[in-house]
């Protein structure tokens, strides 16, 4: 197994330590994902674009963060299921949902049930999407606009996700209390 390292701002490459510190200065850390990214500026830079963008979304909070967890999950990616989990907490995203993602189980909000169904699809399908899956989700209340941001929100998952799946950075002290252990495969 390769050893990667989760930089600090001063062990870290010229190019990442900006982004580190801008990190550190919206987080108040730099937690270790954003360490472990750091080795390749390009990557901590597209992920933090990345991020910055989809905050920008159509979404409340609530629902980018339970799309950031059901992606997660999905990827099995113990690290941002944990991360995320507590960033649904923050952003009053409802427990139930929350513990249903968690478990794989169904979500009772509709919406919250097609959105989270809706980024499965694109995940599982790779972006392969049927049309009738489209127009559901559409039929849900969502827009256009928002399949697109959807896909956004794979993009920037998909960056975290592998680093956490190839670099294996430890969890963070703060995540402790929502560590996530994958399921199995069926």
């Amino acid at each position: 197994m390769s050893d990667f390292v989760s930089h600090t701002i001063e062990s870290a490459p010229e190019g990442s330590r900006g982004a580190l510190a801008e990190a550190q200065a919206k987080y108040g850390a730099v937690f270790n994902l954003f360490g472990a990214l750091a080795e390749s500026p390009v990557a901590l830079n597209a992920y933090q674009t990345l991020g910055g963008l989809f905050e920008q979304s159509s979404f409340a909070p609530a629902e980018r963060q339970l799309l950031l967890l059901a992606i997660s999950a999905e990827n099995g990616c113990e690290y941002c299921v944990a991360a995320h989990s507590a960033g649904a907490r923050m952003a009053a995203l409802d427990a139930q949902a929350i513990e249903a993602v968690r478990a794989g189980a169904p979500i009772a909000d509709a919406r919250l049930a097609a959105l989270h169904g809706f980024a499965l699809a694109v995940v599982r399908q790779r972006g392969w999407v049927a049309d009738d899956e489209v127009e559901a989700f559409l039929a849900s209340g969502f827009t256009k606009a928002q399949v697109l941001e959807v896909i956004v929100a794979v993009a920037f998952k998909t960056i975290s996700n592998y680093t956490n799946h190839i670099a294996h950075p430890p969890l963070d002290a703060p995540f402790e209390a929502t560590r996530w252990t994958r399921r199995a495969a069926a």
